[in-house]
């Protein structure tokens, strides 16, 4: 949300009383609202962490209710609508429910919606997006589908709204999956794990005696809790682009993100490769599949002594890698950590 908006919205600050704000984000400008009396829900790592950081009160789930609310739409409209249910839903009757969201990511069609099921008002338009307000009816006014439900996309597996791949097996990821060796490492990495069906394609295996599922994503991540529930696994809400362990592992497995929001950003996949080499032991490989258009050879070849194409097609291009020839990890990086 720009500054503007939310000035706009509250030109003499807080509007009163305990205020929640579903999706707020690092750089938001919260200066119209009091910390006091402010809860974030944010589910992204970084954007929890930064905040937290700032010193606001910041939980990936909430509970309790509230006397007003905010809500961030993001790109996906099911979560768009998940996270207008829950924030209704903690409100009582009357209460002010404010919309905010950029054109890109659906505002004008929620808009639409919204005053169809209640009264709107104060609809402000700046900055290429919109804010408006939302006066809670009473009763139980929102359709039933708009809640933010877990749905089983394959016998034993769940998703969440809002999660990648949530209507079932990201492409690209059984791709890898399918060219995985039949024997991994003992210890294994699965940077940006998702709802953790790779995860428990990779725990087929024998050989490997724990996994390191690290998702940014909260729910995501509460899904893979309830997918993968192998002894062996274990769960890391965290950045995958500044993740560490106490020891280097011997494999890596990964379907890296490429977008920022809606604007393609392959600089993810490289930050994700960097965390990759520094996890990994100088004989430790890494396997990881990409969108076959991404440039991102030139960054294994700077962390990664060997690096080779083992499947593909005209979408995706399955990579095994592995530092033998650039040094280990500790030698990298001037020590282990």
């Amino acid at each position: 949300m720009t500054q503007s908006r939310l000035d706009l919205a509250f030109p003499d600050g807080h509007p009163g009383g305990e205020v929640l704000f579903v999706g707020a984000l690092a750089a938001d400008d919260l200066s119209p609202l009091d910390p006091q009396h402010l809860q974030i829900a944010q589910g992204n790592f970084p954007d929890h962490h930064a905040l937290a950081a700032r010193g606001y009160r910041v939980a990936p789930d909430v509970d309790g209710s509230f006397d007003a609310a905010i809500v961030r739409l993001p790109r996906a409209k099911a979560e768009a609508r998940a996270r207008i249910a829950d924030a209704a839903g903690r409100l009582p009757q009357g209460a002010d429910l404010w919309i905010d969201g950029q054109k890109t990511d659906g505002i004008d069609a929620i808009l639409k919606e919204m005053r169809t099921l209640a009264q709107v008002s104060d609809v402000i338009s700046k900055a290429h997006g919109k804010i408006f307000r939302v006066t809670v009816p009473a009763g139980d006014w929102l359709p039933g589908d708009w809640r933010a439900t877990e749905r089983e996309v394959l016998p034993g597996f769940v998703t969440r709204p809002g999660v990648f791949s949530a209507d079932g097996v990201d492409a690209g990821s059984r791709m890898l999956a399918d060219h995985l060796p039949d024997r991994l490492p003992t210890r294994i990495v699965d940077l940006g794990a998702g709802w953790g069906w790779l995860a428990a394609q990779a725990l087929k295996r024998d050989s490997i005696t724990e996994l390191h599922l690290v998702e940014a994503n909260h729910a995501a991540l509460e899904s893979a809790r309830r997918n993968v529930t192998d002894p062996r696994a274990h769960y890391h809400w965290a950045d995958a682009r500044d993740f560490r362990l106490r020891e280097p592992v011997n494999g890596v497995v990964m379907n890296p993100p490429f977008h920022e929001g809606r604007q393609a950003d392959p600089r993810l996949g490289g930050a994700f490769i960097a965390t990759a080499a520094r996890l990994l032991t100088g004989a430790g490989r890494l396997w990881m599949v990409a969108n076959r258009h991404l440039p991102y050879e030139s960054v294994l070849s700077e962390h990664f002594g060997q690096v080779h194409e083992i499947a593909g097609d005209s979408r995706f291009k399955v990579i095994e890698a592995t530092a033998a020839g650039k040094g280990s990890a500790t030698q990298r990086k001037g020590g282990r950590r």
